[in-house]
This record gives C-alpha cells, sequence and structure tokens, in this order.
C-alpha cells in the first residue's frame, strides 16, 4: 500500500522548520559570540585593551621580537565591523601600543596583532558580566621594566624644580637682554622662530592573513601567570639629597574608580571617576606649591587600579597620608552633603557607612582586576585584612580637620567622621581617609560638582585640612629606600 502523502500545510510546516533550524545553525556557524563592543584604556602604568561580547571568548596569545608584537589568536569568531574597530581605538599617545591590526587567521579564528612601542609583561584574563558589562577578555599590557614610584615622584620633583630655575633665569636674560636694545620694553619678548609640523604618522591597517605573524612554537595557554617584570635600577643618591627625600612629606592622593569602571553617574550623566580626578589632580599641584611637601596620584589619567594596587602604590613611597576621593550616589536624589570616613576595626557607624563601603569595595568587579595576575593572593589578603589602632587613631584626627573645612564649603551628609571595612583605607601603617565630595546622584550637587569654582574651594578646603593636620602632627622621618 502506498503511503500517504504530507498535506501541503503539513510539507510548509516542515519547510519552515527546516529552514529555522538551517539558520540558526548557520549563525552560530558563522559569527559565533557577538561583539559587544572594544575599548583601549592608555596609562603611563599600563594599557588595557577590552573586547566586550554576549558570550564568554577563550583566546591564546604570544610575543614577537624585532620588531615586538603582541599576537593574539580568539577561538570561535569570525571577523565583524565591531572589531575592526580596534584599529582606530588606538591612540597617538599611548606609550606601550603603536597600532592594532585584525585579521581572520583561519576559520573560526580572528588574529589581533598590537604592534608594541617597548617590552612589555601582557596579562590576559577574563571576567564575568557584571554590572552593565557582558562577558570581557582583557589584556593588561605592563611594562617589561616596572615603574617604581618613588622615584618617579622624586623625579618629577626635580623637573619641576629645574623648570622653576630655568624659568628665573630665562626672565633674568630677558630684561638683561632687553637692556642693550633701543626701545624694547623689559616685559617684551623674543620672537621665536616658526616650525612647520611633523607629519602624521598614517593609521593602522587591517591585515590579512598572509601579512599577521605565524605563532611561535609554543603558545601560552589562556589566564597564564604574568611574566616577571624588572624592577627599574635606582640611580644613587648623594647623602644630603637622601636627607631631603627622608624630610619629604608625602600625600597619596587616590582618585576613585577609573577605566572600565565609571564609578556613579549623575542625573545629566556627570560621571565619578572624570570629577574626582579633575578634583585630585588639583589638590596634587596645589600640595606641590608647597616646599617639603609631594603628592603621589595612584592614578593620573582616566584608567582602572585595583583596591590593592592603590594601597601598595601609598605604601611603595611611604606615604605620609592616603586620601581617596569620591563622590558616590545614593537610592534617593534627595541625598547630600559632603562625608569623611575613616576605617573601623568593629564594623560601620551607620548603615549608610555600611553600604557605601561594600559599593566601594565591589568597585574590583566593575573596574576588572586581574586576580590571577597577584602573587600571592593570601599575603595580599592578609595585608588588606591589617589595620591598626594607632593608623585608626590618626585617620580620625585628619578625617575631623578635612570635615571641618569641608563645611564651610558646603553641606555636610554627617558632621562627625564615619568609619566602615572600606578596603583602600586598610594600609596599616599610614593614616587613611576617604572623603565623597558630594552625592553625585544630587542633581544641585552635580552642578556643583561640575563647576570650576566650586572644585578649586573644595581643594582649598583639602588643602587647608591637611596642612593644619601635619602641622599638630608633624611626621616623623623616614628612610626611604628606592
Amino acid at each position: 500500500m502506498t503511503p500517504a502523502l504530507p498535506s501541503a500545510s503539513r510539507r510548509s510546516a516542515l519547510r519552515r522548520m527546516g529552514t529555522l533550524a538551517l539558520l540558526l545553525a548557520g549563525r552560530d556557524l558563522a559569527f559565533g559570540a557577538a561583539i559587544v563592543a572594544v575599548r583601549v584604556w592608555p596609562a603611563s602604568d599600563y594599557s588595557r585593551v577590552t573586547i566586550e561580547s554576549d558570550q564568554a571568548l577563550a583566546a591564546r596569545h604570544f610575543l614577537t621580537d624585532n620588531p615586538p608584537r603582541l599576537v593574539v589568536d580568539i577561538d570561535q569568531l569570525e571577523l565583524s565591523p565591531a572589531l575592526r574597530e580596534l584599529v582606530g581605538k588606538v591612540q597617538a599617545d599611548d606609550p606601550y601600543i603603536a597600532g592594532v591590526r585584525v585579521g581572520q587567521y583561519l576559520p573560526r579564528v580572528v588574529r589581533l596583532v598590537v604592534d608594541l612601542k617597548q617590552a612589555v609583561a601582557p596579562q590576559q584574563f577574563t571576567l564575568a558580566p557584571v554590572a552593565a558589562y557582558r562577558h570581557r577578555l582583557v589584556f593588561d599590557l605592563h611594562p617589561a621594566q616596572e615603574r617604581d614610584p618613588l622615584l618617579a615622584l622624586i623625579l618629577d620633583r626635580e623637573r619641576a624644580e629645574s623648570q622653576a630655575a630655568k624659568s628665573v633665569q630665562d626672565a633674568l636674560g630677558e630684561f638683561i637682554g632687553s637692556i642693550d636694545k633701543p626701545g624694547a620694553k623689559p616685559g617684551d619678548k623674543p620672537v621665536q622662530p616658526i616650525h612647520p609640523p611633523a607629519p602624521a604618522a598614517s593609521g593602522p591597517l587591517i591585515v590579512e592573513r598572509s601579512t599577521i605573524p605565524a605563532p611561535g612554537a609554543s603558545v601560552p595557554p589562556m589566564m597564564t601567570p604574568a611574566p616577571e617584570r624588572v624592577p627599574e635600577r635606582p640611580p644613587v643618591i648623594p647623602p644630603e639629597e637622601q636627607r631631603r627625600i627622608d624630610r619629604l612629606v608625602i600625600v597619596a592622593i587616590d582618585p576613585g574608580h577609573g577605566g572600565e569602571d565609571p564609578g556613579a553617574i549623575g542625573p545629566s550623566g556627570l560621571r565619578e571617576k572624570d570629577v574626582v580626578l579633575a578634583v585630585a589632580l588639583k589638590l596634587r599641584d596645589r600640595l606641590n606649591s608647597v616646599p617639603g611637601m609631594r603628592a603621589m596620584l595612584t592614578r593620573d589619567a582616566d584608567f582602572f587600579v585595583p583596591l590593592h594596587e592603590r594601597v601598595r602604590k601609598a605604601r611603595r613611597v611611604q606615604a605620609d597620608l592616603f586620601v581617596s576621593i569620591h563622590a558616590d550616589a545614593f537610592f534617593t536624589p534627595a541625598a547630600k552633603g559632603a562625608s569623611v570616613f575613616a576605617l573601623s576595626e568593629t564594623g560601620a557607624t551607620s548603615s549608610a557607612a555600611r553600604w557605601m563601603a561594600n559599593k566601594e569595595n565591589a568597585a574590583d568587579l566593575v573596574g576588572g582586576a586581574n586576580t590571577m595576575g597577584v602573587k600571592d593572593a593570601q599575603v595580599l589578603r592578609a595585608m588588606l585584612d591589617m589595620s591598626t589602632t594607632a593608623q585608626i587613631k590618626d585617620s580620625l584626627k585628619i578625617g575631623r580637620e578635612v570635615l571641618e573645612r569641608i563645611g564651610k564649603v558646603g553641606a555636610l551628609h554627617k558632621r562627625q567622621v564615619e568609619q566602615a571595612g572600606f578596603a583602600v583605607l586598610k594600609a596599616p601603617d599610614i593614616p587613611s581617609i576617604l572623603v565623597e565630595t558630594a552625592f553625585i546622584s544630587n542633581p544641585e550637587e552635580e552642578a556643583r560638582l561640575r563647576d570650576e569654582g566650586y572644585q578649586d574651594r573644595l581643594v582649598e578646603a583639602l588643602f587647608t585640612g591637611i596642612r593644619r593636620y601635619f602641622a599638630r602632627n608633624p611626621p616623623l622621618a623616614r628612610q626611604r629606600v628606592l
């Protein structure tokens, strides 16, 4: 008996189901993960490349010499316009990346070639979805020769002194030179020759498979430990200069968030990471104007610094004070006023303080800290769990000085220094405070934070509080070793 043929409606349904299955399978085979965004974060400390996608990416990398390059192979991926955008993301002043090329190396394998300006120690890791981010594949390009923050601080001071002396000499030379010129005035400046600008370098190109370097004999697996970075060799310091370094009062200024972590965002779009960096740069310049004082920033541009690294930088320069600057948001836009926090050994002094501490302590998740790159995580965790009664006592003293001065600039959220378990305040040997300059979630306070005049008044309040604290509590001389 001849089997009955399917009805027309059934045949049509089967065709639609088959077409849908082929489309879904084809999409998976052809595209794999979808790239959501690509970002490049250049900074003097390190440059970061982030590839964000809707699925977790698997990749491997290796380095080549002559010329130096970082080669990255990303599996289960085809070249897309979103990924090509990496080419145009590189900035001319990036200290580490000269350019990026991208091409389809093999079917379902995309190759990135990062042309380097110097030798790097790359760190590769992945981040699970958090906050507004999907899956992230991250490459941090650290210098092969690690930058010494204390040496950088001293060299910066020497450059500033040299420039100041040169300015005096130039002014004196102009005045003396003008005496012999008939009709010239002391304030007249000599005419400088005009030089044509140097031609701009051509941008990086999208590369085909034939122009991408072949992989080396061995390819490191994903999330391999970072190569050992060689510390920068310190110079020989004369005894008199060493005494000047030991007598320096060093203030570590910590602008919160940065890079992948924008911090809180105000109603009109002002980002916490931007406003606190602007305040920190102004405060650095104000402190550096005082003879015998020097300020060190944990970040001086828009890049992310993990919480433990902020603490390590302050300890490396043997700072006499650590000031972390923030402008947080709250549940309600009605919340307003500045606050100052110190560390607590016994718990938060209020539920709001506990909430803020928990929120700030989660910054590593959003900003993207590479826990695989931290040597001896148990030692690090122990260091961040350390605190001393003396450190907290001194922190409360400086906190009260700063809070009193800030109260003369604007409203205070609380009239006493609050305490909570902020991870960034846990350096056991440095008095540390966290200043919430205002609630960026409040429209009125956001407008003030955006105002240059208000920032200047806020900086002057912070500066005065710091000076008053050191006037009453002069730091002990340290033996600072480069």
